[in-house]
């Protein structure tokens, strides 16, 4: 009986058989952008919806949430379940989500942003809660047990590194001594901290210790510098993690983030080490779908009916003394909207809700002088039949790296499917813009002028060395765009957002969104609307 991992070898070998000679330019691939209204962002920063003596209609509900992200879903969830029915929430763009969207190119569902959800631990009860509402984890003989059917797929993760595909997106194979030994110096590090301070998650499950905010004062690379750790291929590894989690690089971002990358969840297991847990039981740690986080995105919207309303882009948040007053400019109808409510979760990120709550408050003032956020790209290839490896190797994964390039590799959105008979899927290769040493300059900027085709031929070019078969078998190509993806966590952040509260209110507004944890994943954002919305 073949097992999966030979399986797909196998079929990889074949599709390189069927696929040989059939090469193509990058300009016979269709594609362009979608997902993401930037034009309708920009209309909104720029003043031009507010529209001169336009008409207002006026409505009233109980509350109003400002944002249908993951914290505003999150938000609403709260309120039903708390008996709250008398809510609207209001979001921009045309379907609800935020960065956990979900979509199709050419009929096959795929994320169009983040794609996997760690198995929470038990300092986020609230995330747990909502998958065992979802029956996605059940009690079993007194124990806790998920879906197997929602757990990423063996095989999960692989690199491609000196010219073909190994396990593991850590650089092993035939490294130095040298190196091996620095891989083993960081884990006994981030097992020292685990266990000197209390790495959580979501951050406001408690307060940072003093020696956490040592750590936050400066960048991870300076850190890691201090301690001699100064390996190539493990500070490789280390700033991928940072652009993965936080879009930024580690000289950008803090020791603290860099460290709690780790500490708060698996921590770090050098290669061969006593204390290294299984790959295999890694793995069973990750939930995933097809269309990625979209997934819990849509669930969360199906209950809300019409008390979700798309299209809508807030204006104006005035806490006044008989109540709240929140203007949303309706993109189909284009008039305004003057909702009146007893009080609103502002789910925006925080450079929005500075910009539209009136008089803010000096907490939301400061953390909008002091977060940056990075650009992030999201590119959707549709492939007509599997991609061929050009070595042995590693077989076909969920989620494929190839060492040293600026991308963040791609994740299979067919590595779900039961059966693993060979056929067309979609590929999702994540590219963050946020500093690095691969993007110093603008890249927001870069994001918005350049052309969709500039985007395609990099990532052809980037996946080119592992999948020569690339641009034979692509068919079309789908991008988008976030101007501002994801809170960087600068060094010096967490203490200025005094992240580690629970509940940010000011009057009748309790902010929530991921910026106000200072870095962007699906429970932290989840927590914040969830605890924004109770009383």
């Amino acid at each position: 009986m073949i097992d999966r991992r030979r399986f797909l070898g196998t079929t990889a070998g074949l599709g390189a058989i069927t696929l040989a000679g059939c090469e193509q330019s990058n300009d016979s691939i269709s594609g362009g952008f979608r997902g993401i209204d930037v034009a309708r962002g920009h209309a909104w920063r720029d003043g031009a919806l507010a529209l001169p003596g336009g008409s207002v209609r006026h409505a009233r509900t109980r509350v109003v949430i400002a944002g249908g992200g993951v914290a505003g879903l999150a938000a609403a969830r709260a309120l039903r379940l708390s008996g709250v029915e008398d809510f609207a929430l209001l979001e921009m763009e045309d379907s609800p989500g935020g960065n956990s969207r979900g979509g199709a190119v050419n009929g096959l569902p795929c994320p169009l942003g983040a794609h996997y959800l760690p198995v929470p631990g038990d300092d986020a009860p609230e995330v747990q809660d909502l998958l065992e509402e979802l029956g996605l984890r059940r009690r079993v003989a007194g124990r806790w047990r998920y879906d197997e059917r929602h757990l990423c797929h063996s095989p999960q993760e692989r690199l491609f590194f000196r010219g073909h595909w190994q396990d593991g997106l850590l650089p092993r194979e035939g490294v130095e001594a040298a190196t091996l030994e620095q891989y083993r110096r960081f884990e006994q590090l981030v097992e020292t901290w685990r266990r000197r301070a209390r790495f959580v998650i979501p951050v406001g499950s408690a307060l940072p210790s003093a020696d956490q905010l040592a750590l936050d004062a400066r960048s991870f690379d300076d850190w890691l510098s201090e301690q001699g750790l100064d390996d190539p291929h493990l500070r490789w590894y280390l700033d991928y993690c940072c652009r993965d989690d936080y879009g930024a690089g580690s000289s950008v971002v803090s020791a603290w983030a860099g460290i709690h990358y780790f500490a708060s969840r698996h921590g770090f297991h050098a290669p061969g080490s006593a204390s290294a847990a299984s790959d295999e039981a890694e793995q069973d740690a990750v939930l995933t779908w097809a269309e990625g986080n979209g997934w819990l995105a849509r669930r969360l919207a199906e209950p809300l009916g019409e008390r979700l309303r798309t299209g809508q882009v807030v204006l104006r948040i005035a806490d006044t003394r008989s109540g709240v007053e929140v203007d949303a400019f309706d993109v189909k109808t284009r008039q305004t909207v003057r909702w009146q409510a007893e009080r609103c979760v502002v789910a925006l990120p925080v450079f929005v809700a500075a910009r539209v709550v009136e008089s803010p408050p000096e907490l939301l003032r400061q953390a909008a002088t002091a977060m940056g956020h990075a650009p992030w790209l999201v590119a959707n290839i549709h492939l007509r039949a599997p991609l061929a490896d050009r070595s042995h190797g590693a077989a076909p994964s969920w989620d494929n790296v190839v060492y040293g390039t600026a991308g963040l590799g791609y994740v299979d959105a067919g590595h779900q499917r039961l059966d693993p008979t060979p056929r067309a899927t979609v590929i999702s290769w994540y590219r963050p813009l946020g500093p690095s040493r691969h993007d110093g300059g603008d890249g927001r900027q870069r994001l918005l002028e350049r052309p969709w085709t500039g985007w395609r031929d990099d990532l052809l070019s980037e996946l080119q060395a592992a999948h020569p078969d690339l641009r034979d078998v692509a068919t079309r190509i789908e991008i988008t765009r976030y101007g501002h993806a994801m809170a960087i966590p600068t060094p010096g952040l967490l203490e200025r957002l005094g992240a580690g509260r629970r509940r940010i209110t000011h009057g009748s507004l309790a902010f929530a969104h991921a910026d106000w944890s200072g870095y962007s994943i699906f429970e932290e954002a989840f927590c914040r609307g969830h605890w924004a919305a109770q009383v």
